[in-house]
């Protein structure tokens, strides 16, 4: 194993425990035992396991039922919708190579998320949103329809709202206001500026932190932070992915959110203790537990 490839070593153990509010534990190597256990010693004592497709999503129910300290999320990501419907040949997802479904497989998809949306274990709708880094114009009308879709769902259930929004700040915050958002909507891997904080703040939105604002191009995150009001920070691995400096690169995982938090509240100019007790509170709020 090549050092790159090498896990990253464990952190000092948080003073407080706290909670990864987004994880996809079905792409990280080893055993969910495993990654629950390494996480626990360093005091990540929940995680948020997200579904990504229906399968993924089948497996964080599942996943969430058999773990007291997993909780999932449900959904159709927003790079899903458009492949459900005018199929994917080239394999892109895990799924391989898939015929286009069009309407009726996009509507079948959903309702086997609304379906899992109601289990007791399930606290989150999500990630759901808009990407358009990965989905082009042909994808749009897919992508904007299955975000709608779980809104409603997520309402209907009373479970929080994850969003998933990549370069689609403005169109993610009018579908929010033309649907009506959920009581509790939360913006996974937080992306926008200091501004779009401020548009969150105002409207009760969560804004969950992921390791990218360790990177050293990441001072716009660092301003968007920094003006967030500490009662709606979350911080999150989005694992596999986004691993935190110095270990950009390296496979990610649950137990290094204490690199994140504590990158964090030196933005915030908080005392690692104090954020960590922000940040347990408010992701229990956030996900209703």
């Amino acid at each position: 194993m090549s050092s790159k490839d090498a896990p990253p070593p464990l952190p000092e153990p948080l003073g407080v425990s706290v909670a990864d509010s987004h994880t996809h534990l079905d792409m990280q190597t080893g055993t969910v035992e495993e990654a629950l256990t390494k996480a626990a010693a360093v005091g990540v004592t929940t995680v948020v396991q997200v579904g990504c497709d229906v399968n993924g999503s089948r497996w964080a129910a599942e996943t969430a039922a058999a773990y007291d300290a997993v909780h999932a999320a449900v959904a159709l990501h927003p790079n899903e919708a458009p492949r459900i419907v005018l199929g994917d040949p080239d394999g892109w997802s895990r799924q391989g190579a898939r015929e286009p479904g069009g309407d009726a497989a996009l509507d079948e998809a959903l309702a086997e998320i609304d379906a899992l949306a109601a289990l007791p274990h399930v606290l989150g709708v999500g990630e759901t949103g808009l990407d358009h880094f990965r989905t082009g114009p042909e994808g749009m009308a897919a992508q904007e329809r299955s975000f709608r879709a779980h809104i409603e769902i997520a309402k209907r259930h009373g479970k929080a709202l994850v969003i998933h929004d990549r370069e689609a700040h403005d169109d993610v915050l009018r579908v929010l206001r033309e649907e009506g958002a959920p009581e509790r909507t939360v913006f996974h891997c937080y992306s926008g500026d200091a501004e779009m904080a401020k548009v969150c703040a105002e409207a009760g939105y969560f804004m969950s932190f992921a390791g990218n604002v360790t990177f050293k191009n990441a001072q716009p995150l660092r301003d968007a932070l920094a003006v967030a009001p500490p009662e709606l920070v979350l911080v999150e691995t989005d694992a596999p992915f986004l691993t935190p400096a110095p270990y950009r690169g390296r496979p990610n995982a649950p137990y290094l959110i204490p690199v994140t938090l504590r990158a964090m509240a030196e933005v915030k100019g908080m005392d690692e203790e104090a954020l960590a007790t922000a940040v347990a509170a408010n992701t229990a709020r956030a996900f209703g537990y």
